[in-house]
């Protein structure tokens, strides 16, 4: 429960720290907009600027030929007073004090302009490193956003891939203890009982012998060997659920052949069996695990897919160990994690101790498929 606890407190932490390092990036990418949005402004009022400047300027050049002209006139004017009329002489000095206030307004607007521009143009520059700064600064965010997300995800799957492994190993050592009290109560229930009986059996075979008729012992004693023949049965079978003998006699094909078959008269349900390729023996610990991996499979469609119709083909390459089981069963989502799920969490593991691929395919309502690919170039004796 401390466990869950905790799981929770750093999910709520991860989440809190994503939703702020999010809202920072949104304000940073606000600021940058705003301040995109600036630059394209001041930048229309920049080239307007620019151009009224070279208006100015262009006005200002005329207007200081006419002062010049102006000016020249005036000083003509001034040098022969006599020759013009006081109208004439007051008419030239306005117009070109006129014409030098007009100058000094233009250029004065002009400065103006000019400082205005420049003004512009800092401003812009500063925009400029502004939306660069922001550009880093989410790009930098981002690179921590995936980090929260993804690798922080990962950490959290690794974590709780741990957390399974362990849960995992524990399952196993309660199956032993579980498998062990199987065991146990058989044994006790079979053949321990069945060897009792045939202890008191043969005790009564003597005093039947003793005291009555042969015909009545040999009755008893014919008696006696169906309880034997049936309590070496179930010692058989149970050495058989511990571990198939046959896998050590005859191979992988033929064990599975004959647990196929079974498996199939036991539960009533219809087992096909196909294999591919050439029927031969390979390593001990290959074999071990193809004929556990089948059988789990088999279990898995019987016991819980309650299929009708299981197919399982085994396939031996000369690179590969291929072995596919396909049911009609009731399925199941295989992206939900389902608590307690030890049985293909333990093939998977099985799998990759041998470097090999599991794929397992199935939808609610329309059976599962399980394929296996191991390679096999170590595997051959």
């Amino acid at each position: 429960m401390a466990v869950k606890t905790r799981d929770k407190d750093l999910d709520y932490i991860l989440d809190e720290m994503v939703d702020v390092v999010e809202n920072s990036k949104d304000e940073i990418f606000n600021i940058s907009e705003e301040a995109r949005s600036e630059h394209e402004q001041l930048l229309r009022e920049l080239e307007y600027t620019k151009e009224k400047v070279l208006d100015y300027i262009e006005d200002g050049d005329k207007l200081e030929q006419n002062v010049r002209y102006s000016r020249k006139r005036l000083s003509e004017v001034s040098k022969y007073f006599d020759r013009y009329s006081e109208e004439e002489i007051r008419e030239v000095y306005e117009s070109t004090h006129e014409l030098q206030t007009k100058l000094a307004m233009l250029r004065q607007e002009e400065r103006a302009l000019r400082l205005k521009r420049d003004e512009l143009e800092r401003r812009l520059q500063n925009l400029d490193n502004t939306i660069k700064r922001a550009e880093n600064l989410a790009n930098k965010i981002s690179v921590i956003l995936t980090y929260l997300t993804d690798d922080f995800k990962q950490v959290n799957e690794m974590i709780e891939e741990a957390k399974e492994k362990q849960e995992f190993g524990l399952k196993i050592i309660e199956a032993q203890e579980e498998e062990r009290k199987r065991i146990s109560r058989e044994i006790h229930d079979g053949p321990a009982q069945m060897l009792a009986n045939i202890l008191l059996r043969s005790e009564l075979v003597d005093r039947t012998f003793r005291e009555g008729s042969p015909e009545d012992a040999l009755a008893e004693i014919k008696s006696m060997r169906k309880m034997v023949r049936s309590s070496l049965y179930e010692v058989r079978r149970i050495i058989y659920d511990l571990r198939p003998m046959a896998l050590d006699d005859l191979g992988l094909i033929p064990t599975i052949k004959k647990y196929v078959n079974t498996t199939a008269e036991y539960n009533n349900v219809k087992i096909e069996f196909t294999s591919i390729g050439e029927v031969k023996r390979i390593n001990q610990k290959y074999e071990i695990a193809f004929f556990r991996l089948a059988q789990e499979a088999i279990q898995n469609a019987v016991k819980h897919a309650e299929a009708t119709l299981i197919t399982v083909k085994i396939e031996i390459c000369s690179r590969n160990l291929n072995l596919v089981i396909t049911d009609n069963g009731k399925g199941f989502d295989p992206t939900i994690k389902r608590d307690k799920s030890f049985g293909l969490m333990g093939m998977k593991e099985r799998v990759e101790m041998f470097d090999g691929i599991i794929d397992i395919n199935s939808t609610i309502g329309l059976g599962t498929k399980i394929v296996i690919r191991v390679p096999y170039e170590r595997a051959l004796i």
